[in-house]
């Protein structure tokens, strides 16, 4: 790859961008979050927004900050996107920069792709990552491979982002979870968000970086709410996150599986379990750091994800901690996963095929043994 996605790009400021207090303010965002930071921290009040808002607010900072970074997809401009994730911006950065496209996922993939070679730092919107099949073969024989087929003579600093996962009731070509596709694409970093704060950082990190990032976004998880940093925040893209310290058992899980899992955690606090919960975020490269330490603590393992099971990224996962930490663990490592078949329309059906909570409660039975609570 071009270069470590924790270190985020130093970009020359305009010439005129306002008092000097501002410029000062915008200084202090370009520089470089180098590879063992968890990211670069300037504290300033919180503020509590919809992941949706964080999104966009991260987005209109970045393309504030650069003059580079330019937005393109399907009904990106006028209308502000599929989640409002680009709304109004137009209007501050004009049609140009918020470029409205044709139905043509293949298309407007690859002029993000050429883009980027000459110098954008293009963010291509998929109105649904589903319709990104369409554009396979320009990211993964081109996103992912030009940076090595040039033999370093060009980079391909662009972010893939849109709504994915599955939601409700949205048939099974809304359904689809890609991480399992693109996964195997070399030259391609995979990230999934999952709150309002991660979001909004890793947004701005990914749009900083000079590697192609597929950034994934779950389609239920636009209106969850949650404290968002300001605009010098950014949260290193290879990083997992510890989202609950424990000694039992640890679940791994991503996206929109973090509250899943946290679901069942509440109940199996009840039966006197003590789960750690570690959010993957990178699915490529994983936080093997993090996986590793956390495993040789509790020396068991569930994976929970939305993908499929066969050839998903909890597949993957799980032949790695095999291959790399057999000797630290004292149970096999479990896998909770969707079903192999579409994403059925009907309600009980699609909640069949996903992990539900008291699957995960199970699965925690299983490997830690039933007790009952003191």
């Amino acid at each position: 790859m071009a270069a470590a996605s924790c270190t985020l790009r130093s970009t020359p400021l305009p010439a005129a961008v306002g008092s000097p207090a501002a410029r000062s303010l915008l200084a202090a965002s370009t520089r470089p979050v180098r590879a063992n930071q968890r990211c670069l921290v300037v504290k300033a009040q919180k503020r509590e927004l919809m992941m949706w808002e964080a999104l966009r607010e991260g987005l209109d900072e970045e393309m504030e900050r650069d003059p580079t970074v330019c937005l393109m997809g399907e009904d990106v401009g006028h209308y502000g996107g599929s989640y409002k994730v680009s709304h109004g911006l137009y209007k501050k950065y004009g049609d140009m920069r918020l470029l409205d496209t044709p139905i043509c996922e293949n298309g407007f993939m690859g002029m993000g792709v050429g883009a980027a070679m000459t110098g954008l730092r293009p963010i291509v919107e998929g109105m649904n990552m589903g319709f990104l099949l369409l554009a396979f073969n320009q990211i993964s024989n081109n996103c992912g491979m030009l940076h090595y087929t040039s033999g370093g003579q060009f980079k391909v600093p662009m972010v893939i982002r849109g709504p994915g996962g599955v939601g409700r009731q949205l048939g099974a070509e809304h359904s689809q979870r890609l991480e399992s596709y693109f996964q195997s694409i070399p030259g391609v970093q995979l990230v999934a968000c999952s709150t309002a704060a991660n979001s909004k950082a890793l947004l701005k990190s990914a749009i900083r970086s000079d590697n192609p990032i597929i950034f994934f976004e779950h389609v239920l998880l636009y209106n969850v709410k949650g404290e968002v940093h300001g605009p010098d925040y950014c949260q290193c893209l290879e990083r997992a996150e510890l989202v609950r310290e424990g000694t039992d058992v640890t679940i791994f899980c991503y996206s929109r599986m973090r509250y899943v899992v946290m679901q069942a955690v509440a109940e199996l606090e009840k039966q006197g379990y003590n789960p750690e919960v570690v959010d993957l975020i990178s699915l490529k490269p994983f936080d093997m750091e993090t996986i590793s330490k956390s495993i040789k603590k509790t020396r068991k393992a569930i994976i929970v994800e939305e993908c499929m099971k066969t050839g998903g990224i909890g597949a993957s996962l799980s032949a790695v901690i095999h291959e790399s930490l057999f000797n630290e663990l004292d149970h096999e490592v479990l896998r909770l996963s969707s079903q192999d078949v579409p994403t059925s329309y009907a309600y009980e059906l699609e909640a069949a095929t996903i992990v539900q909570p008291e699957k995960v409660v199970a699965a925690v039975h299983k490997v830690c043994g039933v007790r009952v609570a003191a």
